[in-house]
């Protein structure tokens, strides 16, 4: 009897996997007409196994598709499957005529109200997060439909499109809670692929080899990622950590602090055991998100603070915290206020200096044409006319300038929003091309206290106000009767 048994399950599993086979990779529906047919699944006893080959099939046939047709399936999906306005409408108003002593009626109609309010791609989303990759397939549908938002002119289509947007990045705020996030240190050992990605990710500070990469993961550095069970070998976000002696001003000033720690040992860094009573700050000098369809979902403030708490509780002596982070389109910032008048960058003095260097007949077209490049690095006297103007400017840029009353820069926003101070402005932090290309080659420290971020995030978020030392705070004054004549 057993034996039959076994048989026929045998028998119905492959039959069930044939019938799965055809379905997969023997359809010739189209994109729209695979899509149309799973949609009317929704309401149906058809079986789970016929659902999910249907939605694995049109998984893959829309990741071959060219952008146009996949931009023509996203504006699709937002408007031939969204809610629809007038059934809502209908049911609003029976739920507003129900009795309210009537509770079984009540709850039948609110039910059924909030059914009609969750549109059918809600379904069809749910469905694809539960293939195998089905995760990442979303993260990476977002990433076209942001895409497809900031390339639509049309108000209603970005109304729908937004519509879109928030339901499915709503569902992933779900899936990628920090509950279900997992932190991963990235070591030498780690394997080639995560390394490769890392590398890979590197925006800010970007990798010049491999031996470079293997001193960034290796002593006196820590890089930290998280990381998702439904996309495991797939760095969410990257967070690079330096342990130094006490805060640098500047990306030389890391590289100075790990000579004055390690002193004039001759031992290779790969043999290398870290002094720990040397290590009294940390410095987060680069965070990077990886995937943009995680777009608006708050990972770097979690891995901030879970890698504060990491780094602490295995160096006891560190007592300070901070970022060395970039300040990007600060020189677009300047250039256009030089453009409007270059008093609101430039005293008088400072101008007539600058004309003197420059032999400027007009300071804007000048001061346009120099800052093309990285080249007045190299002029000791440009750099020492530029530095006072320009940190006024900055201190003023950051502190000042506002977006719906929170800092105007995303990277401020984004540290401040954490409960971070806004501490220290360095001049020449980082005079590389690229870094003179955002911001002149300023970079500003961002200080963690941790015992005060939790009330500095509140104050920022709710009231709008900035903590900042009072070197930032000086600074910006400064620059106040020069911007606001």
């Amino acid at each position: 009897m057993i034996i039959k048994r076994y048989l026929f399950s045998s028998f119905l599993e492959k039959s069930r996997l044939k019938m799965i086979f055809r379905i997969r990779f023997c359809s010739n529906l189209s994109v729209n007409e695979e899509l149309k047919e799973i949609i009317g699944f929704k309401d149906t006893d058809i079986s789970n196994w016929i659902v999910e080959a249907k939605v694995k099939s049109l998984c893959y046939k829309y990741s071959l598709l060219p952008k146009m047709k996949r931009e023509n399936l996203l504006s699709t999906l937002a408007s031939e499957y969204a809610v629809d306005h007038t059934v809502i409408c209908h049911m609003s108003q029976k739920l507003a005529c129900t009795e309210l002593n009537n509770q079984s009626q009540l709850i039948t109609r609110e039910r059924s109200l909030r059914n009609l309010l969750t549109p059918p791609y809600h379904w069809l989303f749910t469905r694809m997060g539960r293939l195998e990759n089905g995760i990442k397939f979303l993260v990476d549908l977002r990433t076209d439909l942001l895409q497809l938002i900031s390339e639509t002119t049309e108000s209603n289509k970005i109304t729908i499109l937004q519509e879109l947007n928030t339901i499915l990045r709503d569902l992933l705020l779900v899936w990628f809670s920090v509950g279900f996030l997992h932190l991963e240190r990235i070591t030498w050992q780690s394997s080639c692929d995560i390394l490769q990605k890392i590398s890979d990710y590197e925006a800010i500070h970007p990798m010049r080899n491999w031996t470079d990469l293997k001193r960034r993961v290796g002593p006196y550095r820590r890089c930290f990622v998280f990381t998702h069970p439904s996309m495991p070998r797939e760095p969410l976000v990257v967070l690079h950590t330096a342990l130094c002696d006490t805060i640098p001003d500047s990306v030389k000033g890391i590289e100075i602090a790990e000579k004055r720690i390690l002193g004039k040992t001759e031992v290779p860094l790969s043999f290398l055991q870290e002094d720990k009573a040397k290590i009294k700050a940390a410095i987060f000098y680069s965070i990077a998100s990886t995937q943009k369809g995680l777009q608006g979902i708050e990972l770097g403030n979690y891995l901030i603070k879970e890698v504060a708490k990491q780094v602490t509780n295995e160096f006891p002596m560190i007592d300070q915290l901070s970022t060395l982070s970039p300040i990007p389109n600060f020189r677009m910032w300047v250039i256009e206020k030089i453009k409007q008048d270059p008093a609101k960058i430039f005293t008088a003095c400072e101008q007539e200096r600058l004309r003197e260097i420059l032999k400027s007949r007009d300071l804007f077209l000048d001061l346009k044409r120099l800052f093309n490049n990285s080249l007045w690095t190299n002029d000791e006297n440009l750099v020492a006319a530029f530095k006072e103007p320009l940190m006024r400017a900055c201190a003023w840029y950051l502190y000042r300038e506002k977006r719906r009353n929170y800092a105007l820069n995303n990277v401020a926003n984004f540290h401040l929003r954490n409960g971070a101070v806004m501490w220290r402005i360095n001049w020449m932090a980082d005079p590389s091309p690229r870094r003179t290309e955002n911001s002149f080659g300023i970079m500003v420290n961002y200080r963690y206290f941790l015992e005060e971020t939790e009330s500095n995030s509140r104050n920022y978020i709710e009231n709008k106000f900035i903590k900042a030392s009072d070197s930032v705070i000086s600074l910006a004054q400064n620059a106040e009767k020069l911007i606001l004549i």
